[in-house]
């Protein structure tokens, strides 16, 4: 007499998956592809974090004794040009993997890109020009951070990516806040301000995906 075959408790008596179990699954699928899919995991963002305040530290460390102020020294723009160097990098590989295969609104368009990049372009110009003419807040690190944070909050309200608007006024903030701190002291407000930034989307991230 042959044994009589259990029923699972993922099936029910016609050998079809159970609604509860197929909630749970697709619950869980669903979990994991978004974990896949996040362009900037938790772990970069807390990398980058250390990374911006041990560079922007380092640099605040050699100008805050500086009288009058006369930006980093020659030992420090190499370290400077590293971090931006290894930092997109980074960041351009992971998304770069996250995304591979993946259309629609989880990449960037190249009018975004665009934007972005203009926004760095227009803004380094300006300063430049500025700093050219004597004017002084225009040698204030923080001062490149306004525009770009701006135009990626925008573009972010038009995704109604909400984190994203969150951390491009975050960066509007920073600049602003720096302006008033003086171009030395600007550094470690950009340094500590940025890193807090970063850290916090890492917090969000890690939280969303363990919920």
């Amino acid at each position: 007499m042959n044994p009589t075959p259990e029923t699972t408790a993922t099936e029910g008596d016609d050998g079809r998956l159970d609604p509860r179990d197929a909630a749970s699954l697709l619950e869980q699928t669903t979990r994991q592809a978004r974990r896949k899919l996040e362009p900037s995991p938790p772990w970069l963002l807390a990398a980058r974090a250390v990374a911006v305040l041990v560079a922007l530290g380092a640099i605040w460390l050699t100008v805050r004794g500086q009288h009058p102020y006369r930006g980093p020294t020659a030992a420090d723009v190499p370290v400077l040009v590293g971090f931006i160097v290894i930092n997109f990098a980074a960041t351009v590989a992971v998304r770069r993997h996250a995304t591979a295969g993946v259309s629609g609104r989880s990449r960037l368009t190249q009018g975004e890109i665009a934007a972005l990049a203009g926004a760095f372009v227009v803004t380094v110009v300006a300063m430049t020009g500025l700093a050219a003419g004597g004017t002084r807040i225009a040698t204030y690190p923080t001062s490149v951070l306004i525009l770009p944070g701006l135009t990626w909050a925008v573009l972010m309200a038009a995704r109604a990516g909400w984190r994203g608007v969150a951390t491009g006024l975050a960066i509007v903030v920073i600049g602003v806040v720096g302006a008033f701190a003086g171009p030395a002291a600007a550094w470690a407000v950009a340094g500590v301000g940025l890193c807090a930034v970063l850290l916090g989307n890492a917090a969000v991230i890690a939280w969303h995906q363990r919920a």
